[in-house]
């Protein structure tokens, strides 16, 4: 985390692992997010709309020169709160499967 302010709404996305699907032509990406506020409710609630746009807006979309081809969870938003800043935040992880555009 950089330049964070503690009691601040804050989504933070980082790259977890991947592999090549098939050689030359599809790889998975694992992307991590985290969500961290202050209001348990809206903590969670911006943790499953990461979640929804990841699963639902994502695949089938060109990114830098990447066509989505499909999101999968790794793991749902989950409840760990910052023991440092003693705000709530909810994570998870997906797959993100892509090839060339």
């Amino acid at each position: 985390m950089t330049e964070h302010v503690t009691g601040s709404t804050s989504v933070y996305l980082a790259t977890s692992g991947g592999y090549r699907v098939i050689r030359d032509a599809e790889d998975c990406a694992h992307i991590e997010y985290d969500v961290y506020d202050l209001d348990r409710k809206a903590c969670v609630d911006l943790a499953m709309l990461v979640r929804e746009k990841f699963l639902e807006d994502l695949p089938g979309k060109s990114v830098s020169g990447a066509l989505v081809l499909d999101v999968k969870d790794i793991s749902i938003p989950h409840y760990y709160p910052d023991s440092n800043s003693r705000e709530h935040m909810y994570g998870g992880e997906v797959a993100v499967f892509y090839t060339a555009a």
